[in-house]
């Protein structure tokens, strides 16, 4: 599209986006709320249902990179509506499902649609006009941070007027409307299709990162022999992909565009904050969910645990266009730096205010914010580093570095947090979660020095802006 485009037709397809991304965002945290009763309808123990979570994270790193590709040669509408298809048939089958086998392969399959992600991206690059870029990248990354948080507050009133099939049935009918969303709006010219797939080092790096990502979400269940093989598979599974890589003319992943300053910063960054913050989210529920009995919690219920949650939320829908605005301003990356910090300050927040319900509500609201300019920062400093060929491996490798770095922090939060409990029970002492969100506030400072990598030199300032 360009500047004739009338304006109907580009708020359309802003619009098919946003449903887009969320349509997949929503699903990353969506079950989380939902485990309780899934263990008790589908008669599985602890373990089976952590792979509702493990088998979504797994399939979903490895949907990324290769829808992505895929998208840069065979065109990304067409790939969209192939990632919200294969979204739409997870949920329906999860929504029907009567195992626990069952529901966790409807979650593989669900997770194979995660290059609705990287896809809009590059969708964005070929329907607005250049200076309307930066906002549009900036609200879709929001939202995909919104529908993380909105997936710990939404289950809550569903489940417990419904039953937990009525998330993915919910699901389903957001994919259904993002579908003909993006039918009826986005409109691209078709693109001659430059090199091919590389399915050798697409199985390679498959194996990779599956084997890595169930080393890290399954270390605490499988034990320390199983965790070294799965990740001596990883690392030598990478090895041999990144010799086939460099014989090849069209190669999965261009390693010559993951070596830019710019997107080294990036991905450095989206690491270190993917295990600052994804693994501390889910402790906010935990924690205000803990009966007042203990000393400590507030004994909330499902649906009021999400409600702690809300401010982060909102926060994010206005970060990610407001950094959208700022970052050719002031720049992508102090736009980023910027934001890690306000991140920090958020957990900080939740350290210091962990027994006060307005601290956590406040807290997480001001992590919002952080999380809405990051995830922004991190996508526009990724697009303007890469050419428009190369969109979806780029941003699609910057997504998946952040889902191992929420998958690190994830285990790392909840090691903490069970290290000590109170005499005589099972409960967490409530200094883990001090300890927890301590560690999440130090990680974002971490984050904040990490994007200085990426800083142009002063004859390149006009470029990072």
């Amino acid at each position: 599209m360009n500047s004739s485009t009338p304006s109907s037709r580009l708020t359309g397809a802003f619009t098919a986006l946003l449903l887009a991304v969320l349509s997949f965002s929503l699903l990353q945290t969506f079950v989380v709320p939902a485990l309780p009763e899934l263990r008790s309808d589908l008669a599985a123990g602890p373990t089976s249902a952590s792979w509702v979570i493990s088998a979504f994270l797994v399939s979903s790193s490895v949907g990324t990179v290769i829808l992505g590709r895929l998208g840069d040669l065979f065109g990304r509408r067409r790939l969209m509506l192939v990632s919200l298809a294969v979204l739409g048939l997870g949920s329906l089958i999860a929504a029907l499902s009567d195992s626990i086998g069952m529901l966790i392969a409807a979650r593989a399959i669900q997770g194979l649609g995660a290059g609705t992600f990287p896809l809009a991206f590059g969708l964005v690059r070929e329907t607005f006009r250049r200076e309307r870029v930066p906002v549009v990248i900036g609200t879709i990354s929001a939202v995909f941070g919104i529908g993380f948080g909105l997936g710990l507050v939404l289950p809550g009133p569903l489940i417990d007027a419904y039953g937990w099939p009525s998330l993915f049935w919910a699901s389903l009918a957001l994919v259904l409307i993002a579908a003909a969303a993006v039918v009826a709006f986005i409109h691209v010219p078709a693109q001659p299709v430059v090199g091919r797939i590389d399915w050798t080092g697409a199985v390679l790096l498959s194996v990779a990162l599956v084997a890595l990502l169930l080393a890290i979400s399954q270390a605490r269940v499988w034990g320390a022999l199983w965790t070294i093989l799965l990740i001596a598979v990883a690392a030598a599974a990478f090895a041999v992909f990144l010799r086939v890589e460099h014989r090849l003319a069209s190669p999965l992943i261009n390693f010559g565009v993951l070596r830019r300053r710019p997107v080294v910063a990036a991905n450095l960054t989206a690491l270190i904050i993917g295990l600052g913050m994804y693994g501390a989210f889910t402790l906010v529920p935990q924690l205000v969910q803990t009966p007042t009995e203990t000393g400590y919690g507030f004994g909330a219920t499902t649906t009021q645990a999400g409600l702690y949650l809300l401010p982060m939320a909102v926060t994010m829908l206005f970060a990610g266009p407001l950094a959208g605005r700022l970052g050719p301003k002031l720049g992508w990356t102090t736009t980023l730096v910027i934001a890690c910090l306000i991140g920090s300050a958020g957990f900080a927040l939740l350290a210091i205010g962990r027994d006060t319900g307005w601290a956590i509500a406040t807290g997480a609201g001001v992590i919002g914010v952080g999380v809405g300019f990051a995830f922004s920062a991190l996508a526009n400093v990724v697009v303007a580093a890469v050419d428009p060929h190369q969109t979806g491996e780029a941003t699609g490798v910057n997504t998946i570095v952040r889902t191992i770095g929420g998958a690190f922090g994830a285990q790392i939060a909840a090691a903490i947090v069970t290290s000590a409990t109170l005499p005589g029970t099972s409960i967490p002492d409530p200094s883990g979660y001090t300890t927890a969100f301590t560690v999440s506030a130090i990680a974002l400072v971490a984050a904040a020095l990490a994007a200085l990598i990426g800083r142009p030199a002063p004859d390149q300032a006009v470029t990072d802006r």
